[in-house]
Order: C-alpha cells, then sequence, then structure tokens
C-alpha cells in the first residue's frame, strides 16, 4: 500500500470514529456496551458486500453457462461465503422505516445469518434495542458509507481501528481483548509463521491470528493453505469479537 492509500485510510478511519463516538455520547451508553453494536454492524456490512460480490459473479457464471436458476447457499459455501439472507441484507436494513422498530430488525437480521450459518451460531450481537431508533438509523447509514474492497483490506483495517478505540475508551480492562497492533506485528515478524499451526493460549480478539495471516500474505502465499489457527480466550464476549 503506498502513502496516499495509507493516508486515505486513516482519514476514513478517523471520520468513522468521531461520527460514531458522537453518536455513542449522545446515547448516554458506556463504550463497552456501543462496542458489540457497532462492531457487529461493520461484520454486517462486509459479509454482505462479499456475498452480494459472489451472487453477481456467480450469475454471470450460470448465465455464461445457459442456467436460468439463482444461486443457492451451497454454491456461496463452496466459494467459502457466508450466505446472507435477504432479510439480513444492509440494502434492505437501511430502507427499514425510521419510525419502524429497528433494533428488533437488526436483531432478527443478525439471527437470521446465524441461522444460515453455523459456525456463527451465538455470535452475532443481538442487543440492538439498547440504541435508539434514531442513533441505530444514523450508525447503519454511517456504516453503509464504509468504501468497501473484495480482500477485506479496508474491513480489517477499520475493524481494527474500532476495536483498538474501543478498547483505550475502556482503559486498563481493554487490554483483555486488544494488544496493541505494533506489538502483535512485532511478535509476527519474530516467530516467522510461514507454516503450520499457530496457538495462542490468550488470543483476546484474534490479533495474533489476523497478524499471522498477513504476514504469509506478504510473502506471497496463501493464508489459508499455509496455516491453522487455534486460540483459547476466558471471556466469552471476547471469543465472539475473536470469531468476528
Amino acid at each position: 500500500m503506498d502513502k496516499k492509500d495509507n493516508n486515505n485510510y486513516k482519514e476514513i478511519e478517523k471520520r468513522l470514529w468521531d461520527i460514531a463516538d458522537e453518536l455513542r455520547a449522545n446515547s448516554k451508553l458506556k463504550a463497552s456496551e456501543y462496542a458489540t453494536p457497532v462492531l457487529g454492524l461493520i461484520f454486517l456490512k462486509f459479509a454482505d458486500f462479499k456475498f452480494q460480490y459472489a451472487a453477481d459473479k456467480l450469475a454471470k457464471e450460470f448465465k455464461k453457462k445457459g442456467k436460468s436458476v439463482k444461486p443457492k447457499k451451497l454454491h456461496f459455501q463452496a466459494k467459502g461465503i457466508l450466505f446472507i439472507p435477504e432479510e439480513a441484507r444492509f440494502s434492505n436494513l437501511i430502507n427499514i422505516p425510521e419510525g419502524s422498530d429497528i433494533g428488533s430488525a437488526v436483531n432478527n437480521a443478525m439471527k437470521a445469518v446465524e441461522d444460515e450459518n453455523e459456525k456463527l451460531k451465538d455470535t452475532l450481537p443481538k442487543n440492538f434495542n439498547i440504541l435508539e431508533n434514531d442513533t441505530l438509523f444514523a450508525l447503519l447509514k454511517l456504516m453503509s458509507s464504509i468504501p468497501m474492497d473484495i480482500e477485506g483490506d479496508v474491513f480489517g483495517k477499520i475493524y481494527e481501528y474500532f476495536l483498538g478505540k474501543f478498547a483505550l475508551a475502556e482503559g486498563q480492562k481493554g487490554g483483555e481483548f486488544f494488544t496493541p497492533t505494533s506489538l502483535v506485528k512485532l511478535i509476527v515478524e519474530v516467530i516467522e509463521p510461514y507454516h503450520g499451526r499457530i496457538l495462542d493460549p490468550a488470543c483476546g480478539s484474534g490479533g495474533m491470528f489476523v497478524q499471522s495471516a498477513a504476514f504469509v500474505k506478504r510473502h506471497k502465499h496463501n493464508p489459508s493453505k499455509e496455516i491453522s489457527i487455534y486460540g483459547q480466550e476466558s471471556t466469552n464476549e471476547t471469543v465472539k469479537l475473536c470469531k468476528l
């Protein structure tokens, strides 16, 4: 990534955080209460983007082969893509009338994603009713403005940035789920995880796994083929963050 792209990322991250933090302040929620729904929406935005991209690509492939059927769940699973049901599509959530019970609609969307993707069972946040309708609607609009890329670099950077900011807001307790990225990168450079199994017995939100994958990728290999990851974590909420 060149310096200009990096500066653009930083501007996007700061703008998104400033808006999200202002919404948090207006909601009178603690950072710990606000973090889970925000991170859940960032995750859903990216998962939906990947799904829509795959759906368009599959539709073109089917058309080329003369098939008139729509891509099914198994076609997405074969490509390693989370299946996002209709009621959880971001385009539908953003068009919910402001006067509706948006919190319940987003809760149901998260549950629908879990129902279609067993590995995410009991992982996604379903506490969106703690946010007022206006705040949640503003958050949905904010997340819809995130520029995405198919490789997930933007998603990863923004998710990590928000994690770090929420950890700072939590003070000492934030260290339970987030270790500064610069420190994790240093550890990864020392252990040089080119291939094999990686165990993190206190994995927190998974920074070691993310940076190990990035290390493999920088060395022109596919992380999914070169490394397998194993982690332990004592706090259930942190396990959920790691899975996301």
